[in-house]
């Protein structure tokens, strides 16, 4: 008979299965530090022991880093996601730039879609919460922290849709945009113009997200994709027509 006897789970495998599911479901983050081992030891209910068996078992899987004099932090689980090699291929570029912006098009309006009709009154809160931070930050003369914002609040969309593999790809995919490979983000927010525009599309996602229209959500999502890809257009065109420019300036001051 297929059966066998059932036996009780090591607490350990517990606190295993409990940080992996924190991972898994972008609760814990890359580089961040857990509580000390007194904290969490306390917190999960465990021993020490227990504790410390079960961190054992996440750093020899990686999912878990020791740093010396400082505590135990996530893994760098999205560290090979891209090879250095292709991560300087998509910056050498300008091809990866445009297929960067229509994978996020396409992710990103499924995304809304998704959260739209699955997120909790929770996930829709936090949503809410970000777009009211970047309001706030809009009225600074400094866009850093509206440009740190936007980040935050497509996370949060893509979070709320449930979907851990989705969720690890573009948490992969904005690492590399945060470290200016496909372009400087920065730039966006500079032109007060543009950050009128940029925080009018960021409004109308957020609305159709909290009337939880699939539809409206998607089409907002693909509406602002739209503008930020001629907006990279306008730029690339206005850097290639100054480069010439200045060669010519350069050549009429030789003659």
């Amino acid at each position: 008979m297929p059966f066998h006897k059932i036996e009780a789970e090591k607490l350990s495998h517990s606190v295993v299965r409990q940080i992996e599911l924190l991972i898994l479901r972008g609760i814990l983050q890359p580089g961040e530090r857990l509580p000390s081992e007194r904290e969490l030891s306390e917190r999960l209910g465990v021993s020490r022991p227990s504790l410390r068996e079960a961190v054992a078992e996440l750093q020899q899987r990686g999912l878990l880093v020791s740093r010396p004099n400082s505590g135990i932090y996530v893994g760098d689980v999205l560290g090979s996601a891209f090879s250095p090699a292709l991560v300087q291929l998509f910056a050498d570029h300008d091809e990866a730039v445009f297929d960067y912006i229509a994978f996020r098009r396409d992710m990103e309006g499924l995304a809304a879609d998704r959260a739209a009709r699955l997120g909790s009154d929770t996930d829709l809160k936090v949503i809410e919460t970000i777009f009211n931070k970047m309001e706030v930050a809009h009225q600074k003369r400094d866009p850093s922290d509206e440009a740190e914002l936007d980040a935050a609040f497509h996370m949060a969309i893509i979070e709320a849709s449930h979907n851990v593999v989705m969720l690890h790809m573009m948490r992969s995919m904005y690492d590399l945009l945060r470290k200016g490979v496909f372009y400087n983000r920065q730039m966006m927010f500079k032109n007060r113009i543009t950050r009128d525009q940029l925080l009018d599309q960021h409004r109308a996602i957020n609305d159709a997200l909290m009337a939880r229209d699939p539809g409206a959500a998607r089409a907002a999502v693909e509406v602002h994709m739209d503008y930020v890809r001629d907006a990279m257009t306008d730029r690339m065109r206005a850097d290639r027509n100054e480069a010439i420019a200045r060669q010519r300036l350069e050549h009429e001051k030789a003659r």
